[in-house]
């Protein structure tokens, strides 16, 4: 049994060696490898002569070795002793006596997860009806979507389509995106600022009008965060929407081959019971982590939230770059994401505990049912479903989902569970 000293709640550190005489016979076997098809100017290939191989590739061979030959020491090491390694060791050399090369490994061991008892957790379980106003509702959104516009000869007013040219300034100097020409956008989408909006609610067609127009704090443009620009704004033309009638031709809009408006309303609810499940199921699944964060307090490994913390800005900064916004005119520091980063870390060894010692891995009929589930979205549910059986990373993700779903089921039997009601504009986001 090796020697383990503990230096702290979670961190531990280990003493390894390897013989010199294994590291010295594996360099020799790798070059003589090497030896036999590497090329080089004037020599041909196979006949490079060894000095000359292990000159240029000793030092780099050398280093393989020893790190093949140190991971397996380590390896074998925290094995013997019963250790979950999590994160990659720090190895420092240590003064080497006789034979063998000597090593210093730290590293740190995952923590021991218990779960309370959940009798006394509190969970809600979110729900949400879904009747004929509910259908209603989607439908007048799909109408919205498919509206056409005409003139109107009146003031401004949400829905409306305006065309504007606008000027802003910034303490009397003109700044970078601040200005524009034709300009076409919906009022009352919150697409502008709440200022710009209101400013023109109202307003009639000609009309030049000047305002303030307040940038909230966390404005991605930092420049203009927190700062108040004045505006000129011509209101060039307000179109008003004209909504498609609900009757065959919208049906088969929606892909309803017959036009019959009945089908189309039960192909909408389908849809919306499918899309309205899923939403109520993310609720519920962040009340039932909640809980379950609640249920057992344990130390964390620190490489495993730092290497999260580290992947999460990453994703950040893809995330702006992708809409145009350069990583270094919105810094992102790592210790941004500490919390985000705990949590995530605390979640996921909380779930991967439950699922060992309760049995709740995801299998395959659940994986496919879930599968099925997601097809039944698109137009052809058969080559959806061929596609993510296809494919390793979505296939993935699916028992990713499928296994969190199980631990929320095995919350859900043990915890204090009750029904929370969600207005459906509230789980839809459809906004006031």
């Amino acid at each position: 049994m090796q020697n383990v000293e503990s230096l702290g709640a979670l961190e531990r550190r280990i003493d390894i060696s390897v013989p010199a005489a294994d590291i010295n016979k594996e360099v020799e076997a790798r070059l003589a490898k090497l030896a036999r098809t590497v090329r080089m100017p004037g020599f041909r290939t196979g006949k490079v002569p060894m000095k000359i191989v292990a000159s240029s590739y000793g030092a780099q061979v050398q280093a393989e070795v020893l790190n093949d030959k140190v991971g397996q020491a380590f390896s074998s090491a925290v094995k013997e002793s019963n250790l979950r390694v999590a994160g990659t060791p720090q190895l420092s050399p240590k003064e080497s006596a006789g034979e063998q090369l000597a090593f210093s490994a730290t590293f740190e061991v995952y923590p021991e997860i218990k779960v309370g008892d959940l009798a006394g957790a509190e969970v809600k379980r979110a729900v949400c009806p879904v009747g004929d106003a509910e259908i209603d509702k989607t439908i007048d959104i799909m109408r919205r979507q498919r509206a056409t516009f005409e003139t109107a000869n009146r003031a401004a007013a949400n829905g409306d389509r305006l065309t504007i040219d606008f000027k802003g300034m910034l303490d009397g100097a003109a700044f970078e995106g601040g200005s524009g020409t034709d300009f076409v956008f919906t009022l009352g989408q919150g697409r502008m600022l709440p200022d710009f909006e209101a400013a023109l609610r109202g307003a009639t067609s000609g009309s030049s009008i000047t305002f303030p127009v307040a940038f909230p704090a966390d404005y991605r443009a930092t420049d203009l965060a927190g700062k108040t620009a004045q505006f000129e704004v011509t209101l060039k033309k307000i179109e008003q929407p004209l909504l498609p009638p609900i009757d065959e031709a919208f049906a088969r809009s929606l892909g309803i081959a017959d036009g019959d408006v009945a089908k189309m309303r039960a192909e909408v609810k389908a849809n919306l019971d499918r899309e309205v499940g899923t939403r109520l199921k993310a609720r519920t699944k962040d009340s039932v982590m909640a809980a379950l964060l609640g249920a057992a307090q344990f130390d964390l490994p620190k490489a495993l939230v730092q290497d999260d913390q580290q992947r999460l800005a990453e994703m950040a900064r893809a995330d702006l770059v992708s809409r145009g916004i350069q990583a270094k005119e919105a810094p992102l520091p790592v210790e941004m994401f500490a919390p985000q980063a705990e949590r995530r870390v605390r979640l996921g060894l909380l779930i991967a505990e439950l699922v060992r010692t309760e049995n709740l891995q995801a299998r395959q009929d659940q994986i496919r049912k879930a599968i099925e589930e997601i097809a039944q979205s698109y137009e052809k549910p058969t080559e959806v479903i061929h596609w993510y059986l296809g494919n390793r990373e979505r296939l993935a993700e699916v028992e990713t989902m499928t296994l969190e779903n199980n631990v929320v089921d095995w919350v859900l039997g043990r915890a204090k569970v009750s029904d929370l009601l969600v207005p459906f504009d509230e789980l839809m986001g459809h906004g006031a």
